[in-house]
């Protein structure tokens, strides 16, 4: 199977296990419902979250969506999409040492996610499946990043979504209307269910003389 490699890899390749558990503390004043129902709202760094969240959640996860950054190069969001903020810039120093001087973008967003993506991974069950949210900057990574740590065998599905309908302009580059949903299972045991179709799934159809091949469009013919 092709590896995909970057620089600042082998110091991440185990640091999922180096990461320290933290015990997650309630913060009454913020606290709604009732104690023992089971929800929780965490607030902190993702990586020591997933961490704490692992000795109670361990392989007992059904399904998981995230939405990781998209790495854009866009500084000036509502967060910074760039892998360049000053807490991302402190972990990189400590976890890769020298080596996070000569990443690129890519490179500082594949150290970032492959410890978290292994977390999650635990956390799955047999029978479960994880959804990645992203878009075409880091699609490619992203999707080596999955076949290495869940199993290439273990991809379910690309889902492509469209996220807009109004055009951004024509500079030389295509406008983009999609992003993309990756969907991994943890193994075999995963089973997809089918959603019975209805009528009403038939409603933006039609075929007025029932002809079994659709509607008869008109032929284009090319001059030869």
């Amino acid at each position: 199977m092709p590896i995909l490699d970057w620089i600042g890899k082998k110091a991440v390749l185990n640091h999922h296990n180096e990461v320290p558990f933290h015990l997650l503390k309630e913060v009454q004043d913020l606290s709604a419902g009732e104690p023992g129902a089971g929800n929780l709202l965490v607030e902190g760094d993702n990586l020591l979250a997933l961490k704490a969240l692992l000795p109670y959640y361990a392989g007992q996860v059904k399904c998981i969506y995230i939405d990781p950054p998209y790495n854009t190069g866009n500084e000036n969001w509502i967060y910074n999409d760039n892998v360049n903020s000053p807490e991302i810039k402190k972990w990189l120093g400590k976890v890769v040492g020298s080596e996070a001087e000569d990443l690129s973008r890519h490179d500082k967003w594949l150290c970032m996610m492959y410890p978290r993506l292994m977390l999650l991974r635990d956390m799955l069950r047999a029978d479960g499946a994880i959804f990645i949210s992203i878009d075409d900057s880091e699609f490619f990574h992203c999707q080596g990043l999955c076949d290495e740590i869940f199993g290439s065998t273990n991809w379910v599905a690309t889902i492509i979504w469209q996220h807009s309908v109004q055009p951004k302009g024509y500079s030389g580059n295509f406008s983009v209307h999609h992003n993309y949903i990756l969907a991994y299972r943890r193994s075999s045991a995963f089973v997809l269910n089918d959603i019975p179709r209805k009528e009403e799934h038939n409603l933006n159809y039609s075929n007025p003389d029932n002809d079994p091949n659709g509607l008869d469009l008109p032929h284009l013919v090319v001059p030869a």
